[in-house]
């Protein structure tokens, strides 16, 4: 390993780590996720090759608000998507919940513990 780091995973905080990975793997197609023992961290690889995405149990969890100061965001997933009206049914399919439709190109969501999302066909 060199001097210049390499992005490896994102990390969500979340309630469950296990549910939540499961509702990306759906979302995205992926493969099983990487469960800890103790379930407090689950990691869900990239089947490309790029970087994954981890999710690790916090307690007392408390979701973001969209839009807001009060509980902010704090970070989002921008997913690419080429037929928007499919993938849009198929994210409410698996339990997101749209949130704002407007914007021309893409659509935010929050997935099922409440971290926006957004699909992009920019």
């Amino acid at each position: 390993m060199g001097a210049v780091p390499t992005l490896g995973v994102v990390a969500i905080d979340c309630p469950d780590p296990v549910a939540l990975a499961e509702f990306y793997r759906a979302v995205l197609d992926w493969g099983a996720p990487d469960v800890s023992d103790d379930g407090h961290w689950v990691t869900l690889p990239n089947p490309a090759g790029g970087a994954g995405i981890a999710f690790q149990r916090v307690p007392d969890y408390r979701p973001p608000a969209w839009p807001s100061a009060d509980n902010p965001q704090q970070m989002h997933l921008d997913l690419e998507v080429t037929d928007m009206e499919a993938a849009h049914a198929r994210v409410l399919d698996l339990g997101a919940k749209l949130l704002d439709d407007k914007p021309k190109g893409f659509r935010v969501y929050a997935d099922p513990v409440g971290h926006p999302f957004c699909l992009c066909a920019c």
